[in-house]
């Protein structure tokens, strides 16, 4: 009887700190951190009123990374992608730098060649082999090469949009001077020959003037629009 009551105590004690065990266990609730945006999951622990996470794991699913120094943890964290900053309407319509650059320039050759073509339909010059024949041919040709440069320099949505406008333009300008030359050789345009008002009267020129003006304005604007002028 003696031996069984000196062992009672410890008998008694381990009983208590298996309750306890158990208590604790019961309280403790795995669950899954998430973040909204980054790939991954972590465990986390609720015990009593808090909620814990591995501070490695949560550095391992945000893509971020731990840092020791003077006694601290530095948890440094990237944004995800989906947690990154909405893009506006206005944002998404940009253009990216380097096309907006190069189509500005291409405006610039096909309003150069816009105007010689102007100045040979007012004056009447003739478009053959001569003169002013080679210099609207190298204009044309200055224009073809710089949208050439806008459209390899095209990389996103808005660029694309912005390419086939610029595109329309110039094919509209080069179909324009292509009937121009034709008719002039044939002696069929003089009545556009040093009348600025025949020109005001073509509807396809003043078509073409019209988007050239509006091409303009968006390029240097940086943000892709639309005018039924460049269709």
């Amino acid at each position: 009887m003696v031996r069984m009551a000196k062992h009672r105590p410890l008998i008694v004690g381990t009983l208590m700190m298996l309750v306890v065990i158990a208590s604790a266990q019961a309280q403790n609730q795995t669950e899954e951190l998430s973040i909204q945006g980054c790939p991954g999951r972590a465990n986390v622990v609720r015990f009593q009123k808090g909620v814990f996470v591995d501070v490695q794991e949560l550095a391992r699913i945000t893509n971020g990374s731990l840092g020791f120094e003077n006694g601290r943890i530095i948890l440094t964290q990237p944004r995800c992608d989906a947690s990154a900053p909405a893009v506006d309407d206005a944002s998404k319509a940009s253009f990216s730098r380097g096309f907006m650059r190069a189509a500005i320039e291409a405006m610039a050759s096909i309003r150069e060649w816009g105007g010689m073509l102007m100045i040979t339909v007012q004056n009447g010059y003739p478009v053959g082999n001569n003169m002013a024949g080679n210099t609207i041919m190298a204009h044309q040709n200055r224009a073809a090469d710089s949208v050439a440069l806008a459209s390899a320099a095209a990389s996103t949505e808005s660029d694309n949009r912005g390419l086939e406008l610029l595109r329309n333009e110039f094919n509209n300008a080069q179909a324009w001077s292509d009937r121009f030359i034709e008719a002039r050789s044939s002696l069929s345009a003089a009545n556009l020959t040093n009348s600025e008002g025949a020109l005001n009267d073509d509807e396809e020129a003043q078509k073409i003037v019209h988007c050239g003006q509006f091409l303009a304005r968006m390029f240097a604007g940086g943000t892709f629009q639309d005018d039924a002028a460049c269709h």
